[in-house]
């Protein structure tokens, strides 16, 4: 698509996603933005939809969100140092984001408990619950 209609001081969210390196492709940033998992100034918005600087966006990837901040435009994806200046993330986003990291982190997985093979015991009891 051409984005001859904008002008400099706008550009297509999903685009300005993949530049900032939210997502690996053009494509998935534009599903997740159907998805509703990223929103421009609170309200739900299409992947066409014009940004520029000084908008607020919010994006869920997963478990985890980072509210920021446009900074700049960029035409094309660059390095991950030059994708960093294009935003500004809010501290209470980040703080709030780290600390769902760390929580993740310190949860222990059921399958960590399990050592080795089932008991004869265990085997009854998985048979008593899945009726085999």
């Amino acid at each position: 698509m051409d984005d001859d209609h904008l002008n400099d001081e706008h550009q297509r969210i999903d685009k300005w996603l993949w530049a900032a390196r939210f997502f690996k492709t053009r494509s998935l940033a534009a599903k997740a933005v159907d998805g509703g998992k990223v929103r421009l100034n609170g309200a739900a918005v299409k992947p066409a939809r014009a940004l520029k600087p000084g908008d607020e966006l919010a994006i869920r990837l997963g478990e985890l969100e980072w509210v920021v901040e446009v900074r700049a435009l960029s035409k094309s994806r660059g390095p991950a140092a030059q994708a960093a200046l294009l935003y500004a993330e809010r501290e209470d986003g980040r703080v709030r984001r780290e600390a769902a990291i760390a929580a993740r982190k310190v949860q222990v997985h059921p399958a960590a408990l399990v050592k080795g093979r089932p008991t004869k015991k265990d085997r009854r009891l998985i048979h008593r619950f899945t009726g085999n």
